[in-house]
């Protein structure tokens, strides 16, 4: 069996990747890499083929050495939640309406439902897939019916999410990753309370997730929790996924338990990041937190936008991206098109390319149909970005009842106690936390 995220002679082509990214030198790695018979990272999920036991112990020999490289963009992009807050400048508390959680709760799963079932497929995928059946620009719930077979080989719906997330089949909100971690915030909030710390995250991760419902760098941060390793090692051992998107997906209760401060907000997201993520990928979630922090409170999107920029390092390669899209001009299309010319270079779930468009989504569009609608059709990580935009324009409201109809108001979940929970439970639950 090839299990996905964790096969070590999967992760050296990862980490060469990810090194690079954070500006390090690892061209020598590489080379002894290859000449051992190594491979690039594989497209997808797992290698199918089996290394040699030799190779796999030599993968671990150089994802130590990869390891122990340093970051030279420390300076710029710091990991201590005071050295981060010093290089930010961080927005203002405001007054809050905690009944505005009940819409933020039903944005984020319509969003999610939304992109799962083209979740994976390139942005001229979707594009196929919905002009084959009427729905592009993305207005509605994607749909099978009437599409040309031709079109679904060359594009393949999320084999997954298929059964569960198109318009003739969605009874419920399904299981999603993006959804029980939200669920998972809200089980720590009620534990720990809101001055939990990285050790309380990895406490409930071991006593409430499966493993195999966990991708990335969550899986890896697990199985080193499992091999005796404490936060935040977890996120920097043999993780390549540690700037990936994990993280930003986590944080929504956190948000709307801050009480309208996008600092303490930002805190909770830092704690719980660095169980898995460093750099970028904790940044995006403080971004994330704390613009959910102000939705509860907020006139626009774009106001909850910036004050998730206020608490991201201002010289950091997330913070330049952010900006870039705040800046940006011209019709959906076209922004969509120039942040994938700026930042297509990043992995479909990398946090950078992410959260740049979903920032682009919550500064130029209007409205709750056309965010989650644009943030999907935008691409990449399309379940995660079309939750995260909707949970913010779900608080702004209003959500049109063709969204919430087939969704029923009950939740899916392989997480103790929370498989049938209803939105009004989830609801009652948060407000208690604010």
């Amino acid at each position: 069996m090839r299990v996905t995220w964790i096969q070590p002679e999967d992760l050296v082509g990862h980490e060469l990747r990810q090194a690079r990214e954070e500006g390090k030198d690892v061209e020598n790695v590489e080379g002894r890499w290859l000449a051992a018979g190594g491979r690039p990272a594989p497209g997808r999920g797992a290698s199918q083929e089996p290394a040699s036991p030799e190779l796999v112990a030599l993968a671990g020999v150089l994802l130590d050495e990869l390891d122990e490289i340093p970051r030279p963009l420390a300076d710029a992009e710091p990991e201590g939640f005071d050295e981060i807050l010093a290089t930010a400048d961080p927005a203002p508390a405001r007054e809050i309406d905690p009944q505005r959680i009940a819409g933020a709760w039903l944005g984020r799963a319509v969003g999610c439902v939304l992109g799962k079932p083209v979740e994976n497929i390139p942005r001229e995928g979707i594009r196929a897939i919905a002009e084959g059946t009427g729905n592009w620009p993305v207005a509605g719930w994607f749909t099978a019916e009437g599409l040309d077979p031709a079109i679904t080989e060359r594009y393949p719906w999320n084999r997954a999410s298929r059964p569960t997330s198109l318009a003739e089949n969605i009874d419920g909100i399904p299981e999603d990753d993006d959804l029980n971690f939200t669920m998972l915030g809200l089980a720590l909030l009620e534990r720990c309370g809101a001055g939990f710390d990285a050790l309380d995250v990895a406490k409930i991760w071991l006593d409430y997730l499966p493993p195999g419902r966990i991708f990335t760098a969550e899986r890896v941060a697990m199985r080193n929790l499992l091999d005796a390793h404490l936060p935040p090692h977890t996120a920097t051992r043999h993780n390549p996924f540690r700037e990936w998107i994990g993280a930003r997906l986590r944080v929504d209760a956190y948000g709307w338990a801050a009480g309208g401060d996008p600092v303490r907000a930002a805190r909770m997201a830092w704690e719980d990041a660095r169980v898995s993520h460093t750099a970028n990928g904790v940044y995006a979630a403080m971004f994330m937190a704390a613009a959910h922090a102000v939705s509860l409170g907020a006139g626009s999107a774009a106001e909850c936008a910036d004050a998730g920029l206020s608490v991201v390092p201002a010289e950091s390669r997330l913070a330049e991206a952010l900006q870039t899209a705040r800046g940006l001009t011209g019709d959906w299309e076209s922004i969509v098109a120039e942040l994938y010319a700026r930042y297509g270079n990043y992995h479909w779930v990398h946090a950078i390319n992410n959260t740049a468009l979903v920032a682009a989504a919550l500064y130029h569009l209007e409205g709750f149909s056309a965010g989650i609608c644009g943030a999907v059709q935008g691409g990449w990580d399309t379940d995660t970005n079309g939750a995260a935009v909707g949970s913010i324009l779900g608080a702004l409201g209003p959500i049109e009842a063709r969204w919430s109809a087939p969704l029923r108001g009950t939740f899916a979940s392989s997480l103790p106690s929370f498989d049938a929970v209803t939105l009004e439970e989830l609801t009652r639950r948060t407000i208690a936390v604010t």
